[in-house]
């Protein structure tokens, strides 16, 4: 007499993974193992503080540069350190429309923080969708999915989003959107690799035998199993989109110019680069090379941290 073969008991909406505690002790870990660089801590403050001052903007700059009811054209091009006609001082001077750049670079930040977040954030949803429907279903789906993939990824981000500009125009919606397309492809491929090695594995296998819908084993059951590699590449991809929402900007295809924005800041102050009005182009592209640096020193150590060969 053989022995029938059970199948696992797996409730509709239990989750198949570490309990609850586990999951605190794994988030403890990693901040234990994270703060173990000192130049990531650095460059986690430095990020914080400019997400502060920057969604802080209306609050702590010294001046809308964007409202032209503020702006007097006798305070066009003061050096760093001048007292304006407003009664403040310009900390990083002021640009060839009497704008304060210390307020304009804030604003710039904002905006470039919300497209990359934004941009990120969609692309991430996306791929990851991508990327799991191809692993688990396989055959021909996979197949036709992968290869869509690949032929985005054989194509420079730039060149993909200097063309979705150039046909959606110029705004913030159409640059996230035009973001989100150079980028999802990132996270697509990543998800599939990182759930083609878990499909095969035992907790999915008593998942799938049982009555639970598909997007429940997928997302509830494989997809936090595949997460930690697409938290590194989710912190490169918000850096590059903000480097690429920059690119556009300076290139004077991305955001009009009654947008804030780093790149065309930039790109204004660029034709006074060779002038004494070093502070028109400087500035910005200072505060934009600490931003990505930045994001990618944190991105570097996640990495670091959550990789399987490091030892704890």
């Amino acid at each position: 007499m053989t022995d029938a073969v059970t199948t696992p008991n797996i409730a509709p909406d239990e989750p198949v993974g570490p309990p609850v505690e586990t999951r605190v002790t794994r988030l403890k870990n990693f901040w234990s193992d994270f703060r173990q660089s000192w130049v990531a801590i650095g460059a986690l403050i430095v990020i914080v503080t400019l997400l502060l001052l920057s969604f802080g903007a209306p609050l702590v700059a010294p001046q809308d540069p964007y409202d032209m009811a503020m702006l007097d054209w006798l305070d066009a091009f003061l050096r760093p350190g001048t007292e304006g006609t407003g009664g403040y001082v310009h900390v990083l001077g002021t640009d060839n429309a009497g704008r304060d750049m210390l307020s304009a670079i804030l604003y710039g930040l904002r905006t470039s923080f919300t497209i990359g977040l934004s941009a990120g954030a969609l692309a991430l949803t996306i791929g990851i969708t991508v990327g799991l429907t191809a692993a688990y279903f396989g055959g021909r789906i996979e197949s036709v999915l992968m290869r869509i993939i690949d032929l985005q990824l054989s194509m420079p981000a730039i060149l993909l989003a200097l063309v979705l500009v150039a046909l959606l125009g110029q705004g913030v919606m159409q640059i996230i959107l035009a973001l989100v397309v150079a980028q999802y492809a990132y996270f697509a491929r990543t998800t599939h690799g990182a759930a083609t090695v878990e499909r095969g594995k035992d907790y999915i296998e008593a998942a799938r035998s049982t009555p639970l819908p598909t997007h429940r084993v997928l997302f509830k059951h494989l997809l936090p199993n595949v997460m930690p590699p697409l938290i590194v590449v989710a912190t490169v991809q918000v850096a590059s989109a903000i480097a690429l929402e920059a690119t556009l900007s300076f290139l004077g295809v991305g955001l009009p110019l009654t947008e804030p924005s780093l790149g065309s800041l930039i790109s204004n102050g660029f034709k006074y680069i060779h002038s004494d009005r070093y502070w028109l182009s400087i500035y910005p592209g200072i505060f934009l090379m600490i931003t990505v640096v930045a994001i990618n020193l944190v991105g570097d150590q996640v990495r670091t941290v959550l990789d399987p060969r490091h030892s704890r």
